[in-house]
This record gives structure tokens, C-alpha cells and sequence, in this order.
């Protein structure tokens, strides 16, 4: 009973200063993506590569555990960019968030936020994102739906990376898809190619479109 109640004052912390960010970002009109997927997903790659396509600003929050390997590649294109290293922890939270905020020298377009590449941890933890957005790729399979479905369930839209690889792997896209639509029927899914460039401008679209849309209902 002690344990359930120490998680229920870290998660009602942690949603007090995100709701402190979420006023943040508002106030300076940003858009803040949180980007979920396991290790080797290809966020980074996914990240530089919306950003060529997209028609808005943008800017990054990097979460890893250790190093600032995915910040300087970002800083390397110009992109305004913050690296918070978690030290450890499987996620991100949203105290560093907030601190990340205050560094991140941008407003007016849409923030991504890197997530620590795990699948369980970061969906539990709210950030003050605007929504969450779920990553899978081909090679790690199929079945993630159905093995996280936290994630898959809380997410506003979906990435399907590395379509590229489809013919190299078993991989069932109608089981892939039923699962996410089990559980998020409404969730778009964007079959992309971090390599290739695949997909982006559909992707590109939408995101663009929701950005509109938060700027027009504030």
C-alpha cells in the first residue's frame, strides 16, 4: 500500500509542473510533440527528417540517458536544440522538461521532444506535450501493439519507421494495424522511411495542419 501511494505523489508531482510547462509553451505558441519509441527506432533520423519537410519552425528537446551524440546533429542543421540527460532514468519528466523550456531559445513553431528510448516508462509520465507520438519500425516487429499497449492507446498518431526494410523482414502490417486499431481506432499511421525520405510529405501535412489548429484554438 506505502509503494502505491509513493507512485500516486511522484506521478501528481510530476503532472503539476506539467501542466506548468503545457502554460509554457502555450504562452509562446509551440506546438510540443513527445516522440516515443524503443532504442534504434530511428527518432533522430525521423526528427531531421520531418524537419526538412515542414513548413514551420521547429525546434528539439534530446532525452537520453548519457552523451549529446543526437544534439549535435541537430545543432549541426541549425536547430535550435537542448539536450537533457537523464542520468539513468528510463524517461524523461517533467521537471527537466520544464528547465529544457526555459534554455530552448524558440517560439512560434513546433517542438519535438525526444524521448529516452524505451517503450513502458515515457508513456506514464506526462510532459506537457501536446500528444504523444508512438514510433514502431519494421525490424523490431510486428507485435509491439499488442506487448505496449499503453503507449499505443495514449498516442495521437502513429509512425510505422523503416518501411524501407519490409522486404527483408516478416513483418504483417494488418496485424501490426489491427492491434493499434483495437485499441486507438482513431490514431493516424504514417508509413515513412527515415533513409529514404518515404511517407514525409503525408506526415509533413498533418502536422502542419495540427499546428493550425492549436494556433487557431487558443
Amino acid at each position: 500500500m506505502e509503494e502505491i501511494v509513493i507512485i500516486r505523489d511522484v506521478l501528481e508531482a510530476n503532472n503539476n509542473v506539467a501542466s506548468e510547462n503545457k502554460a509554457i509553451k502555450d504562452e509562446r505558441n509551440i506546438l510540443m510533440v513527445n516522440i516515443i519509441g524503443s532504442p534504434g527506432a530511428g527518432k533522430t533520423s525521423f526528427i531531421l527528417r520531418a524537419i526538412e519537410h515542414l513548413k514551420v519552425p521547429c525546434g528539439v528537446i534530446e532525452g537520453d540517458v548519457t552523451s549529446d551524440i543526437d544534439a549535435k546533429k541537430m545543432a549541426e542543421k541549425k536547430i535550435p536544440v537542448v539536450q537533457i540527460n537523464t542520468g539513468g532514468s528510463c524517461h524523461l519528466n517533467a521537471g527537466s522538461v520544464n528547465r529544457a523550456l526555459q534554455s530552448l531559445s524558440f517560439d512560434n513553431g513546433i517542438v519535438f521532444i525526444e524521448n529516452v528510448g524505451n517503450l513502458i516508462c515515457p508513456s506514464e509520465f506526462e510532459l506537457g506535450e501536446d500528444f504523444k507520438l508512438a514510433m514502431a519500425n519494421v525490424p523490431e516487429g510486428d507485435d509491439k501493439p499488442y506487448k505496449y499497449p499503453a503507449l499505443f492507446t495514449k498516442a495521437k498518431a502513429v509512425v510505422l519507421n523503416k518501411i524501407d526494410m519490409l522486404p527483408y523482414f516478416e513483418f504483417d502490417k494488418k496485424f501490426f494495424y489491427d492491434g493499434i486499431r483495437a485499441l486507438n481506432p482513431d490514431a493516424p499511421i504514417f508509413e515513412i522511411s527515415a533513409r529514404t525520405g518515404e511517407g514525409f510529405g503525408e506526415f509533413a501535412k498533418w502536422l502542419e495542419e495540427e499546428y493550425q489548429k492549436f494556433r487557431q484554438n487558443k
